[in-house]
């Protein structure tokens, strides 16, 4: 009778748990779902306005000196996406007036030509609403944490409509080499709901359609070639976003002068190159580099300039979509030359600069089922890992921790890019340059 009282119990208390975070994911995922949209068709029609009344370029500095008034009217200034990590890492507190100022942040910026991502948005809007919704649910500390990761990844699945990728993406990318196993069932209902949601009222999901090469040891060694390459322009990609950011801030450290200045750097910029090609998302380039072979051969590190301008300036987004951008045109250029064929090299360096600048394999890998199919899922996971393993401890976000060395079985527990300030523990000498 004992043995029999202490198994209801024991069943009653995960039914419970099960059923709490059911209810929370339903509610976050909605909310997610419901504000994703509206903040997708912002940026369609931002975008779409911008390409058909160009004058808007010359209001960018305009735009700039808004977005940092309303991010001191809120409170709200400085904050970003590694305060999101941090709110999970050490239950640090997120204003809710966040959502408005990203937001609204984010949509002017594509409006006027800025060069930015949506993700970077959706992590802040969703980490936000998690974290609220928690606060709703009365959730303790740890609770509220994992409270914050479905938002994160129901916003993500909301934009992108990759529920899978969303999930994991938001179980990894807090600490590298763990996983919040935890959160998956929250994080996944999220997503899920997140997703059904934009799917219903008429976002179109993001897919390509490419041909992968039939397997054979020739086009592994080529893939992989074209993944270590990858993780030296991811590499780029990182240090030149940080650099920027802390030559505009030591520079320029008034921020309404320093965005006005970042705003005319970019209209000379959009004029010297002559084309809007590197304003705003870019997913034509995108779209035209995967699915019809053709790209500039500068085109990726133009990207990484208009993008580490915009950011260091203090516009808003994000760096992700980015970082596709200067993948996809980049393998579309380099693959050719390494004998494989310009989409299939296009789709394989999306994800692999990608992944190596988000230090997130797995998710790297489910991303590449989810928007090319998983006819090519070996080479890609190929690439992943070599630019994942070849990239180091560079990543877009400085309050990502590390927590396994890349080079072998040892517990590091580093954030990325910390080590280049030299406060890197004695013995961790494995991630240390040998003079």
């Amino acid at each position: 009778m004992t043995r029999l009282l202490e198994i209801l119990l024991h069943t009653r208390y995960y039914l419970s748990a099960l059923a709490k975070w059911v209810a929370l994911a339903v509610l976050i995922g909605v909310s997610c779902g419901v504000v994703g949209v509206l903040f997708h068709l912002g940026v369609e029609w931002a975008t779409a306005y911008r390409e058909s009344h160009i004058f808007l370029l010359w209001c960018l500095p305009l735009a700039g000196l808004f977005i940092v008034g309303f991010y001191k009217l809120t409170k709200t200034e400085g904050q970003g996406t590694d305060d999101i990590i941090d709110a999970v890492h050490m239950g640090k507190s997120l204003s809710i007036l966040l959502l408005p100022a990203i937001f609204v942040g984010t949509i002017l910026t594509h409006l006027c030509g800025g060069s930015a991502g949506r993700e970077g948005a959706a992590l802040q809007m969703g980490g936000d609403i998690g974290y609220h919704a928690g606060l709703l649910f009365r959730l303790d500390d740890r609770d509220m944490r994992s409270a914050t990761l479905c938002g994160m990844a129901a916003f993500f699945s909301a934009l992108f409509g990759t529920p899978l990728t969303a999930t994991v993406f938001a179980m990894v990318v807090i600490s590298v080499g763990v996983m919040y196993h935890a959160t998956f069932i929250p994080c996944f209902t999220a997503s899920l709901v997140a997703y059904g949601i934009s799917v219903w009222i008429g976002v179109s999901p993001t897919h390509y359609t490419v041909t992968a090469p039939a397997l054979d040891p020739t086009t592994l060694l080529r893939v992989a070639a074209l993944g270590a390459l990858c993780a030296l322009v991811a590499v780029l990609f990182c240090n030149t976003i940080r650099g920027m950011g802390k030559f505009f801030r030591t520079r320029i450290q008034n921020p309404w002068l320093r965005v006005a200045c970042g705003g005319f750097l970019i209209i000379g910029l959009s004029y010297l190159v002559r084309t809007s090609d590197y304003n705003g998302v870019g997913m034509d380039v995108i779209r035209r580099a995967v699915e019809e072979g053709t790209a500039s051969p500068s085109a990726f590190l133009l990207k990484i300039l208009f993008t580490a301008v915009t950011l260091s300036a203090g516009y808003k987004g994000g760096e992700v979509v980015p970082s596709f951008f200067v993948g996809a045109t980049f393998g579309c250029v380099v693959g050719p030359l390494l004998g494989l064929p310009a989409e299939f090299a296009a789709a394989v360096g999306l994800v692999a600069v990608f992944c190596a600048c988000v230090n997130c394999p797995l998710a790297s890998v489910f991303l590449s089922v989810e928007l090319f199919g998983s006819d090519g899922m070996l080479y890609f996971a190929l690439a992943c890992g070599i630019s994942y393993m070849l990239s180091g401890y560079n990543g877009l976000y400085s309050s990502q921790t590390i927590l396994y060395s890349k080079l072998k079985a040892q517990y590091i527990n580093v954030r990325t890019n910390s080590y280049h300030a030299g406060d890197l523990p004695d013995d961790h000498s494995d991630l240390r340059v040998k003079k």
